[in-house]
């Protein structure tokens, strides 16, 4: 724990020098330029915008008519990179497919796609080498903002199926169920890191089996690792994936205690000063057209159509079964209030960050999708 702490100090030090900037400044221009003017969008009326307060599992994700919000092109095209730690996952799906049919090109943007694992895509988003981060608000975000970095979580990405399992699995012990189950002193197997947003599902889980986050021991694992780890007895619980989940469910030795809360998305775009203080029209311009994707082929269960599975399956570069195994995901752009303030509370128990929380405000800014659906907050 203490090396993971020296880590994301080290990480802080080197994005503050990557900025050019001090602990203790004042938060960016981004909090304090006059508003822009947002005007009323067609195709985007009420149900474009939902109450960030509400947290019912069962909320319709924020939907425009297909094709809105239109393409309002740039007066002067745009070079933008996004940072992403995979290409093939499918809660990139919405931005692969705005590539791919055109929809950035429409707003006058040019934008690059780029692999880069999110601890060194933090300086490069930070100093402005890179425009949009995909990624999530995880730990070391929080200790760079903390810090005094212009970084602000702008929009999400997804909330998991009513259907989907993807998440804690526990072998079961003779006599438990899934709710008698017990995770104090489990062993806990997981390719994710403490610094992960999902460490926010998990301490609640803990919660609700009698369990803390330090009565837990975690073995970081491979991807190919973390199901034979469980199967095998080499740990006593996993956090599965989709598909991977599958594998063991309706199996009665094992139970699923939890995933990712539903409605509630916990990633999506991060901007850096780049699109938040010196191209903001850009920034918008960006959510505008992800938001025009999701509203035109990520709608509802977009994987009863065969046909689109198969155009997916060939961008994402993976197999269609493997895509049709598990639910739809609810494709969202919004983002929950008090999300901030949950992750927060579960890196805390996870001893991955120190010092007071960064209020919402410092890490969530829903100014460019509002303007892009021509919602007035």
């Amino acid at each position: 724990m203490r090396r993971r702490t020296t880590a994301l100090t080290a990480l802080t030090a080197a994005l503050l020098l990557s900025a050019g900037c001090t602990a203790g400044e004042a938060p960016s221009a981004s909090a304090t330029t006059e508003p822009r003017r947002v005007q009323p969008v067609a195709g985007c009326g009420a149900g474009a915008w939902t109450d960030p307060a509400d947290l019912a599992a069962d909320r319709a994700p924020a939907r425009c008519d297909k094709g809105a919000p239109a393409a309002r092109p740039l007066k002067k095209r745009r070079s933008l990179t996004l940072a992403t730690g995979t290409l093939n996952a499918e809660y990139v799906a919405p931005v692969r497919m705005a590539l791919a049919k055109g929809e950035f090109a429409a707003e006058g943007l040019d934008v690059r796609l780029k692999v880069v694992p999110t601890p060194e895509a933090l300086p490069l988003l930070a100093n402005g080498e890179v425009d949009v981060l995909w990624a999530a608000p995880e730990a070391a975000v929080l200790n760079g903002i903390a810090g005094g970095f212009d970084i602000r979580w702008v929009a999400g990405n997804f909330s998991p199926d009513p259907r989907s399992k993807s998440g804690l699995w526990i072998r079961l012990r003779k006599g438990e169920t899934a709710r008698s189950a017990s995770l104090k002193g489990a062993s806990l197997g997981t390719m994710i890191g403490k610094g992960s947003v999902i460490m926010y599902p998990m301490d609640r889980s803990f919660a609700r089996h009698g369990a803390g986050m330090d009565s837990v021991a975690f073995q970081q694992l491979g991807s190919s690792d973390v199901l034979t780890a469980l199967t095998g007895g080499g740990v006593d619980a996993a956090w599965l994936l989709d598909p991977v989940w599958r594998t063991v469910d309706h199996d009665k030795r094992y139970a699923f205690l939890g995933g990712q809360p539903q409605g509630e998305p916990l990633g999506g775009a991060l901007y850096g000063p780049n699109l938040l203080q010196r191209d903001p029209d850009a920034g918008v311009a960006f959510l505008r057209a992800y938001i025009r994707t999701v509203n035109t082929y990520f709608r509802g269960d977009y994987k009863a159509d065969g046909a689109f599975v198969a155009e997916l399956a060939k961008l994402l570069k993976v197999d269609a079964d493997t895509l049709t195994a598990v639910p739809s995901l609810r494709m969202d752009w919004e983002i929950r209030k008090g999300t901030a303030d949950r992750l927060q509370r579960a890196y805390r128990d996870a001893g991955v960050t120190e010092g007071p929380p960064v209020p919402e405000n410092r890490l969530v800014d829903r100014a460019s999708y509002a303007e892009a659906v021509g919602h007035r907050p």
